[in-house]
């Protein structure tokens, strides 16, 4: 029998998902959005199955506005929400996001109680701490996808200004998925040279400033919406790794109960994704100065988490 993926929210993000969940065959795919958007979705999923023959994969993709169809989901990714808009921050979001993310949480834990949930809504860091926090699901069944996305972002900026195979470009990036997160040039590897040996401090700096600022770079683009490719592919990676049981180590927001001293908060950590769900945290051994700019962007979350009144 196929996995089920549930994708909450059928815009430009989970369209993508659809298409590149179908593509990977990773499973049969519902979509679900709001009842005014329900025939636009059904549309989409439809449109995927007819790309079906020449994208040469088996999947039935449909799409409804009724948490029932969801049911007994195995993977549960959620975009629904309010894009964020040239000029806005994103804790500009939060008490419109925090209503959407309330009604997902409680059909959620109805229809798919057993599903291993990642949270793309943004802002993020809140949007996971409230999911969980409503569902009430153990910690390993909750992640956000922030540090899998800065991550890429990281290694693609590096790759773009060193001009060389963003194949080679290894490292990570640690806290709230805003501009306080926290690129780790020292650990940061290029074919396995240290990015520190190949690349000038002004260039890195440059590189972490770009990677913090990168969502608002997008947005200013486009002048209205968000990123939708990197993000969609970003949750996909860590729904193969659980549904595939492939433990892989991908930073994403976590929940901390005492890693890294921060407690009680979803931040962007290094955890094991298995088919247990967030199997462990990983820590490193930061340097003063690394471990000033994580307590930073802990400060940040906290606050935003603390309006969420949870």
């Amino acid at each position: 029998m196929r996995k089920k993926i549930a994708l909450i929210g059928g815009g430009q993000i989970g369209q993508i998902l659809a298409m590149l969940a179908a593509q990977k065959e990773m499973g049969d795919i519902v979509i679900l959005d709001i009842p005014e958007l329900e025939n636009p979705a059904k549309g989409k999923a439809l449109d995927l199955m007819e790309m079906a023959p020449h994208g040469n994969y088996d999947a039935n993709i449909t799409a409804t506005s009724d948490y029932k169809d969801i049911a007994g989901a195995d993977v549960v990714i959620i975009t629904a929400g309010r894009p964020r808009q040239a000029g806005m921050t994103r804790e500009d979001l939060l008490a419109i996001n925090l209503q959407i993310i309330t009604t997902v949480a409680n059909g959620v834990k109805q229809y798919a109680p057993k599903a291993f949930c990642i949270i793309v809504t943004n802002p993020l860091d809140a949007m996971v701490y409230a999911f969980y926090k409503i569902t009430g699901f153990p910690k390993g069944q909750v992640a956000g996808m922030a540090g899998t996305l800065d991550t890429a972002r990281w290694r693609a900026f590096i790759a773009m200004e060193l001009n060389v195979s963003v194949c080679d470009v290894a490292g990570t990036v640690l806290g709230g998925h805003g501009p306080d997160m926290v690129p780790l040039p020292r650990l940061t590897t290029v074919g396995g040279v240290p990015l520190t040996e190949i690349a000038t401090k002004e260039q890195i700096d440059k590189l972490a400033l770009r990677t913090r600022e990168a969502g608002t770079e997008i947005v200013k683009l486009f002048g209205k919406g968000s990123a939708f490719f990197s993000p969609a592919w970003s949750a996909i990676v860590m729904a193969e790794s659980y549904l595939k049981d492939k433990r892989r180590i991908l930073p994403c927001a976590a929940l901390c109960e005492g890693e890294y001293g921060v407690q009680g908060l979803f931040i962007g950590v290094p955890a094991m994704i298995s088919g247990r769900g967030v199997e462990k945290i990983y820590e490193i051994k930061l340097t003063e100065d690394e471990n000033a700019l994580l307590q930073k962007t802990v400060a940040g979350v906290t606050k935003t988490c603390e309006e969420t009144k949870l």
